[in-house]
């Protein structure tokens, strides 16, 4: 997907960008929220054309072989290696084979999904916390707002390892962000 195809996308079906931030996007975890429809993920990633983010998300390594490869390393597939390093070792953690991913590319921006799934979830996944803070990268609050039509990114925080405190200030700005399918979206509750 091109930014000409993005722009088309974004025009046929009446979406706007929130681009205010206009920072540099080159290493960071970038939160898409909320997460309730398979649209998502064709409106963020229009989005992230058009604001030159060049947004990854990580698959198992076979999703990147042919013939799925040919989908999805375009869209910004990376593929995740857990596999043991030598013999006798025990696969990695999700956790740390991204952290690797960090070390291993001076730019790198990894889209993830915190919710983890489509349907209602009222604790989110907080391995994009623990990996920030890990790599020493920000978080970018990416969304969705499905009943303006804007997509954008809202602000970024480093996390401080206060990791109640942080969450609760991501909480907070994805609170009154509409969903595609209300119904199905929940803050993480714990942080409320």
């Amino acid at each position: 997907m091109g930014k000409w195809l993005a722009k088309i996308i974004f025009k046929i079906f009446g979406w706007s960008l929130d681009d205010h931030l206009k920072g540099s996007f080159n290493r960071c975890v970038m939160i898409a929220a909320p997460h309730t429809s398979n649209w998502d993920m064709i409106f963020a990633r229009s989005a992230f054309y058009l604001m030159d983010i060049p947004v990854r998300f990580t698959v198992k390594k076979e999703w990147t072989r042919f013939p799925f490869g040919l989908f999805m390393n375009p869209l910004g597939a990376i593929a995740i290696d857990r596999s043991p390093k030598r013999p006798g070792e025990e696969k990695a953690s999700m956790t740390d084979a991204m952290v690797d991913l960090f070390e291993h590319n001076k730019e790198l921006v990894v889209l993830v999904a915190a919710e983890g799934t489509r349907s209602l979830r009222t604790k989110w996944r907080t391995g994009f916390y623990h990996i920030a803070l890990k790599a020493n990268v920000p978080i970018a609050l990416g969304y969705l707002d499905y009943k303006n039509k804007i997509a954008g990114i809202g602000k970024v925080i480093n996390p401080t390892g206060d990791m109640q405190k942080d969450m609760k200030e991501i909480m907070i700005f994805y609170k009154d962000i509409p969903a595609k399918y209300p119904d199905k979206y929940s803050i993480d509750q714990d942080y409320v």
